[in-house]
């Protein structure tokens, strides 16, 4: 890949105080995907891993709550983006600028097609060693809206994921002072956190993936070819576990 080869660009720089930074990002966290990890944490402890199945999208079988959930999901992008245009800022400064959509696409999905291979070895290999559960990647089976409801929660997680644990938490943690590899391996832990409701496996693929994803985007500024992977990769697997679920352990 071309990306890996270019150099570290600059850290936009700060307009606010490195205190307020962080408030802000505190905030932003809580409002986010804090919860999400403190609850996945409780996951790990109150279930057993081995021989478990648990489910990574909204099992409602009403497609109102569907959208509802797809809607207000993205309450925390849309809040990232206010905290940035009130900074006096623009959304490039968290790598959003939608000006070179041709060569974002083809990124985010070469990137896709890469991390994919990787993590179905290394998921398949966890649930097979009994430190990972396995993980039920879409809406339930069977009625008009599934794929429809597939397409939103890729959407809004690639989105959610993406906007805020890459573009805007590794820019915040670097204009407050932090080095490019501890602003990187924070977002790395973060994400993974948030994944422990798989178990053990879970942290381990998605915390390697943050630290890829990271490491590129400290290079290029660019996140829109990691919401365009994170979007292909749910998509996959969601399509993936519906045409093939007859087949897999446990169904």
């Amino acid at each position: 890949m071309q990306v890996l080869r270019q150099p570290v660009a600059d850290v936009p720089p700060a307009t606010s105080d490195r205190r307020t930074i962080l408030e802000e990002v505190a905030v932003v966290l809580a409002l986010s995907l804090l919860a999400s990890a403190a609850s996945a944490i409780l996951s790990l402890f109150e279930a057993p891993i081995a021989g478990t199945t648990v489910a990574a999208a909204n099992q409602s079988p009403l497609f109102a709550r569907q959208v509802l959930g797809f809607v207000f999901g993205l309450a925390p992008v849309f809040l990232v983006l206010h905290l940035v245009r009130r900074a006096g800022e623009t959304p490039a400064v968290i790598g959003m600028a939608w000006d070179r959509p041709r060569s974002d696409l083809a990124r985010g999905l070469l990137l896709a097609g890469v991390v994919g291979v990787a993590g179905i070895g290394i998921y398949l290999g966890a649930v097979a060693l009994g430190v990972n559960r396995f993980v039920v990647p879409a809406p339930p089976p069977g009625h008009w809206w599934t794929y429809p409801a597939v397409a939103m929660h890729a959407l809004e997680a690639g989105l959610v994921e993406e906007v805020i644990v890459l573009g805007y938490l590794i820019t915040r943690l670097q204009q407050a002072g932090a080095s490019a590899g501890g602003a990187v391996a924070a977002s790395a832990v973060l994400r993974g956190s948030y994944h422990l409701y798989q178990g053990f496996g879970g942290f381990v693929g998605t915390a390697a993936m943050g630290l890829l994803f990271g490491w590129l985007f400290v290079r290029t500024r660019r996140t829109w070819p990691f919401v365009i992977a994170h979007v292909a990769l749910d998509v996959g697997a969601a399509v993936g576990w519906l045409l093939f679920r007859e087949r897999l352990p446990g169904f």
